[in-house]
């Protein structure tokens, strides 16, 4: 298997957006547990500091994926997990998420069956090749009855049910910047940088300890129950609800922007409290001002599906 390490590309990443759930590293029983404090020290003491992006780590695994697609014949899926991880380090504390390569293209695939044509689907992925990808899957559940993924990814969008975990005192927007001579980047520097040929992109994302993120997932739903209980809405929260449920009470939430960065450009990132006003709209519909709450969430839904309609431009 050659070394995917060396691969470079100068694309960005695609556009999508994640939610991610950092566990500590106690959550994970030996040997898993010795292996990823290896992993982290091996990256340097300095690896997955909290208020720093994972841009960096995020290109890494698109150019992984991209190795695996020019080395060999395409297929549904790689033949192994990578390995790999999304650390942060607060308080002392290392926190993994796995990278999950495996379950998560199992996750994409079924998302592809879903959404693309046929013809298309049949041309990208061959029937064969898609059968011999669900029977894997198949016999991979079997041995793994509890996995479950510890990131989610949005395409063109991130859903307004994403926002439910956070408020907007935990967003982080870190300005893009040109690289400084020798490689290093400047301090300063301007929003919607381009990556590795422009400097450091721009990031934005949120990060939040787990009991606070069910805590305000858990108060969403009880007030979109009792208002709208067959709103879109409180069916979302109450699939994030479930799947946080999943982890470690004492994990860490993160909704990152990710490749959106690219495609809302630098003022609409500047601009963008999305949480902050699905906040507002929560609190009016606690308060009994139905109408403010549904204003609050038509516009955010509105404006977001601005965005996802931009995978249609030409």
């Amino acid at each position: 298997m050659q070394d995917v390490t060396v691969v470079r590309t100068a694309v960005q990443p695609p556009y999508a957006a994640h939610l991610r759930v950092y566990e500590p590293l106690a959550a994970y029983p030996e040997p898993e547990r010795a292996r990823w404090q290896a992993y982290a020290a091996e990256r340097g003491p300095d690896a997955g500091e909290a208020a720093q992006p994972v841009a960096a780590a995020v290109l890494e695994e698109q150019r992984e994926a991209l190795a695996e697609l020019v080395a060999r014949t395409p297929r549904a899926l790689p033949e192994r997990e990578s390995g790999r991880a999304y650390l942060r380090v607060v308080d002392g504390v290392l926190y993994v998420c796995p990278w999950a390569t495996r379950l998560r293209s199992w996750q994409a695939l079924e998302e592809l069956r879903a959404g693309a044509p046929v013809a298309l689907l049949d041309t990208a992925l061959p029937p064969a090749t898609r059968a011999a990808a669900e029977a894997d899957r198949e016999r991979w559940r079997a041995e793994h009855p509890d996995a479950r993924p510890w990131i989610l990814t949005s395409r063109w969008e991130v859903p307004v049910r994403w926002f439910l975990p956070f408020g907007d005192e935990d967003r982080c927007f870190v300005p893009g910047g040109a690289a400084a001579p020798g490689g290093g980047v400047p301090g300063g520097g301007v929003p919607g940088g381009e990556g590795e040929r422009g400097g450091r992109p721009a990031a934005l994302f949120y990060l939040v300890p787990m009991a606070q993120a069910r805590r305000r997932v858990a108060r969403a739903y009880r007030a979109l129950r009792e208002a709208v209980p067959e709103g879109e809405l409180a069916r979302g929260a109450e699939r994030v609800g479930r799947w946080l449920e999943e982890f470690h009470p004492r994990s860490l939430v993160e909704l990152d922007y990710g490749g959106l960065v690219h495609l809302l450009g630098p003022e609409r990132l500047l601009a963008d409290r999305s949480a902050g006003e699905l906040e507002e709209g929560l609190r009016a519909l606690r308060a009994g001002d139905t109408a403010e709450a549904l204003r609050v969430h038509e516009e955010l839904t509105v404006r977001w599906r601005r965005v996802l309609a931009l995978r249609y431009a030409n």
